[in-house]
């Protein structure tokens, strides 16, 4: 039996909609009903930066004929999740030093638990969303959804021809609330789409498609647009106690998640953290996103500031490698699977609990920032060891380096050998025909290398 619905379920089956409140999980839940389901709507309250107030979201879903609408509170789990990120680098997309921080999925794996296992309590066992087939979260919800559920069954609207034929954008779906008496005001239409939460904004689709527009026309909101925004600059100290962000100028918070919503307050002033990224889907088909994410990048700077002072280089080697692999699990939908939570344990367990210390930044606009001083209780780094003056008690001498470099000989000598050997083996093989492997994907061999 396939876990996924092709078509609408039997009358009467109770479906599960994570519901945005947008106009299309308003149509969703207002046409599901109409077709004799028993719709359950859950909406996460991730403090999405875009929502005045989450607890107003479930009340529509009702209006529009769900039998049932809950509100989930998932902040503190979000800020879990994201700490957990940062803690192991979990990010594999960046260019010229800019991250995106992996926000939307880390609220995916947040959001979607937290939902299915909400359904579990009300014995609702299908589950529907909003995502579609071309994108990554419909692998996202699927995958969590399952974890938690072995038993769930799959129905999403926007896979069922018969919603797609009904609705085929974003006029007929206005049309469709306005013939049942439930007409959506929508404000001016953007000309790119928006998914957010405490930890970040993804901006993408529609005109940001194009790769000659530019992040510009997006208007923050999380920060300001540093692109056009002058700001005064700032310094703040970012404390950590055992790979844990504690103190922002030495304040403390009453919860993690305080603390973060102020650490979006700082970097979202300064316009921190915002990236332009090409990526590649979980389809391997590229796509373009824009993203925010002022806390989070904030946090990631002090903490690997501090990692570079206080861990060893192979320690770091670890770190980037197997983080970016975690990153790519992450995005995959993957965060709770065991090849993940193997990474994360070791970096979490390993790396993170000897990140104390604090990280004072001068910041300015947008990733302009200066780092004024580092402080750890314990650090690899110590200005005494490699001291350009003299010192009373050195950690080498100049004979022992001597000796060191005398320890070089063989290998330097036993690589010059190989690599002699190599260029004439080269030069042998080259009048052979070519390159082998040329030759076996149809390629003809290089004219001038003939």
């Amino acid at each position: 039996m396939s876990r996924i619905f092709r078509s609408l379920p039997p009358k009467g089956t109770r479906l599960a909609i994570a519901y945005s409140g947008g106009l299309d999980t308003r149509c969703a839940v207002a046409w599901l009903r109409e077709q004799g389901m028993d719709v359950y709507a859950y909406t996460a309250d991730l403090a999405q930066p875009d929502e005045q107030n989450p607890a107003d979201i479930p009340p529509t879903a009702l209006e529009h004929g769900a039998k049932k609408a809950r509100l989930l509170d998932c902040r503190e789990g979000l800020v879990r999740e994201g700490t957990i990120a940062i803690q192991c680098g979990a990010f594999h997309l960046g260019v010229g030093g800019k991250k995106y921080f992996n926000t939307t999925p880390l609220g995916r794996a947040v959001t979607t638990t937290a939902i299915v296992r909400a359904m579990v309590d009300d014995d609702v066992h299908v589950f529907g969303d909003g995502s579609t087939h071309k994108g990554n979260d419909i692998q996202r919800f699927y995958r969590y959804g399952i974890l938690v559920d072995p038993s769930l069954r799959i129905y999403k609207p926007w896979l069922d021809s018969a919603f797609v034929k009904a609705f085929g954008g974003r006029t007929e779906m206005a049309q469709y609330l306005a013939r049942i008496g439930k007409p959506y005001k929508t404000g001016v239409e953007k000309a790119y789409s928006t998914d957010a939460n405490l930890l970040g904004a993804t901006h993408e689709a529609k005109d940001l498609e194009r790769l000659d527009v530019s992040m510009r026309i997006v208007e923050p909101i999380m920060g300001v647009a540093h692109w056009k925004t002058d700001v005064a600059a700032e310094e703040i100290a970012i404390g950590w106690e055992q790979g844990r962000p504690t103190t922002l100028n030495g304040q403390r918070f009453d919860s993690p998640f305080a603390l973060f919503v102020e650490a979006n307050r700082i970097g979202g002033r300064h316009g921190l953290g915002m990236s332009d990224q090409i990526e590649n889907r979980v389809i391997d088909a590229k796509s373009r996103g824009i993203y925010e994410a002022p806390g989070m990048a904030l946090l990631h700077i002090a903490y690997e500031r501090l990692l570079s002072a206080i861990h060893n280089e192979n320690t770091l080697d670890l770190y980037a490698s197997l983080g970016r692999r975690l990153g790519r699990l992450l995005y995959e939908g993957k965060w709770f699977d065991p090849e993940a939570c193997l990474l994360k344990d070791a970096m979490t367990r390993w790396i993170a609990p000897s990140v104390t210390g604090e990280v004072t930044l001068d910041l300015r606009r947008g990733d302009d920032y200066t780092i004024l001083a580092t402080r750890a209780d314990h650090m690899a780094y110590g200005p005494d060891k490699l001291s350009m003056e003299r010192v009373e008690s050195p950690a080498f001498t100049p004979e022992d380096r001597i000796g060191a470099l005398e320890l070089q000989n063989l290998s330097v000598g036993d690589n010059r050998e190989l690599l002699l050997h190599h260029l004439e083996s080269l030069r042998q093989l080259a009048p052979a025909g070519g390159d082998p492997l040329g030759r076996l994907l149809g390629i003809p061999d290089d004219p001038i290398a003939d």
